[in-house]
């Protein structure tokens, strides 16, 4: 596949690379089309059954993935797949959790860990990233 995001639409962060992956807050509407190709969905429970590929991470909300590893892997697997597909990050409010996670995404397009959150805050939202365990994480994350 070599579908995108459209670069100015709402929640789509653009990596350094020029990769683009959306974030989203399920808590509100799905955007109208496209859909994703892929989404990683962060949240303590199982989320509901979409039409496109997805993979759960369990992370309950204001904290940090349960299993570190599997949020690891599956955090490659979005970074990788957004160089030719449409990827969604999301969590029930669209920004700890999710802004967690992209700020991570941008570590592994080359952003220095201790600069993610800030480059997340900038492009994506003023409030992502919301404890201090998560700027942790993505200070760590490599």
């Amino acid at each position: 596949m070599t579908a995108t995001w459209e670069p100015t639409a709402p929640g789509v962060l653009r990596l350094p690379s020029g990769r683009l992956v959306r974030g989203r807050g399920l808590r509100h509407p799905l955007p109208e089309r496209p859909t994703p190709d892929f989404a990683l969905y962060l949240l303590g429970k199982e989320p509901p059954a979409v039409a496109w590929e997805s993979r759960w991470v369990r992370w309950p909300d204001f904290r940090l993935p349960a299993d570190h590893a599997e949020a690891a892997a599956a955090l490659r697997e979005a970074w990788e797949r957004a160089e030719k597909e449409r990827v969604e990050v999301a969590c029930h409010g669209g920004q700890g959790r999710t802004g967690t996670a992209l700020a991570c995404l941008a570590v592994l397009d080359g952003v220095p860990g201790g600069e993610a959150v800030a480059y997340v805050r900038e492009h994506y939202a003023r409030r992502a990233v919301e404890t201090p365990w998560q700027r942790r994480f993505v200070r760590r994350f490599a």
